[in-house]
């Protein structure tokens, strides 16, 4: 059985970690795959959305694979990569998901991070349990936990090693929603789809601007927005999204779990 498999879903990617018997630990080859399954995803103009997850229920990636960590540096192009496979892609133009499942450790937990939003199930817990053994975060961490979280719950799991649940993730803007227990794929794809029904160039552009803008000033940011917007505002999908409008086409947004 392949370490990653991979299924298309509608205009969805879905890319899974398929390691349950060691909590879904990436070594060389899972990281290799998972490094193609990004690329395939980047160069197929017919998805819209890449969704990661884990096989199982018990998680979706406990971090590397700590008994074969050398395969995961000894791989062609780890440095220029990421050792667990795309953590330091950061030019892709198309939304990301988390769908966690269990436990989310570690570089489990850097994964998660690279992606742009995280969906979890409620009996998923969280972190830098990879502080007891002296192995630092090379795969992002450092740099994507406080933008997402603020610099404050960041050094927090980062300096204390805690675990944390979903719910405690939730709060800390960790994770955006919690759903029942073997459930988190099922609504990233829901979310998948929603983002597949929209119109795709201004949906990529402010997501462009939104992850660039995070690095300029506030001008800079702005003329950015302005740039890149440039192009959405000559996109035909956007007017006939205004005569839809228009005509009364009001279709309901999609909605957080209760």
């Amino acid at each position: 059985m392949p370490v990653v498999l991979t299924e298309t879903r509608d205009r969805a990617f879905v890319v899974t970690i398929n390691r349950p018997d060691v909590r879904n630990c990436v070594n060389g080859e899972t990281a290799a795959l998972l490094f193609e399954a990004v690329e395939t995803f980047r160069a197929d103009d017919s998805l819209d959305a890449l969704i990661l997850t884990g096989a199982g229920d018990v998680a979706f990636c406990a971090g590397a694979d700590l008994k074969g960590s050398a395969s995961l540096m000894a791989r062609p192009a780890a440095q220029e990569s990421g050792p667990m496979g795309f953590s330091r892609i950061t030019d892709l133009e198309k939304p990301t998901i988390a769908a966690v499942n269990g436990y989310c450790l570690a570089g489990g937990l850097e994964l998660a991070c690279w992606c742009d939003f995280r969906i979890a199930d409620e009996t998923s817990h969280f972190g830098v349990l990879n502080r007891r053994w002296g192995v630092p975060l090379l795969d992002g961490g450092t740099q994507r936990l406080p933008r997402i979280v603020g610099l404050g719950n960041a050094l927090y799991l980062i300096e204390t090693g805690v675990m944390i649940d979903a719910q405690q993730a939730l709060r800390m803007g960790l994770v955006q929603e919690v759903v029942a227990e073997g459930g988190a794929l099922e609504r990233a794809l829901e979310l998948a789809k929603a983002i597949s029904s929209y119109p795709q160039l201004s949906l990529r552009n402010d997501r462009r601007a939104a992850i660039e803008g995070l690095s300029l000033s506030l001008p800079e940011g702005l003329e950015l927005e302005r740039r890149v917007h440039e192009a959405s505002l000559a996109d035909p999908a956007m007017v006939e999204g205004l005569r839809r409008y228009a005509a009364g086409d009001r279709p309901e947004p999609p909605r957080p779990p209760a």
